[in-house]
């Protein structure tokens, strides 16, 4: 059981790292705003609006004199995530052996 909750926390940490990385990629092309109908423009889009409009609802004063801060949380939330949760999973699976 041990080696399947590690599996499960390399997992997750494979997934939120990859993540991270679509979150930048997304946060610096937003400075250079490149062709919205390039389909790679479009899937980073597509991957990092839903939850770029969440935090956004959450947290309306992320937006300060035109600059959003809005990535820099969610990349806040993914390190909180790995450190808490896959840490606490990596653990567990050590424990349990």
């Amino acid at each position: 059981m041990g080696l399947f909750i590690q599996g499960i926390a390399e997992v997750l940490s494979i997934v939120l790292n990859l993540y991270m990385w679509i979150v930048i990629i997304s946060a610096l092309l937003s400075w250079v705003n490149p062709d919205p109908y390039n389909p790679i423009v479009r899937t980073l889009r597509n991957l990092t609006e839903p939850v770029f409009w969440r935090v956004r609802s959450w947290l309306p004063f992320l937006n300060i004199g035109g600059l959003d801060l809005t990535p820099i949380v969610i990349l806040l939330g993914i390190v909180f995530l790995k450190t808490v949760l896959v840490g606490n999973l990596f653990r567990l699976a050590m424990h349990m052996g």
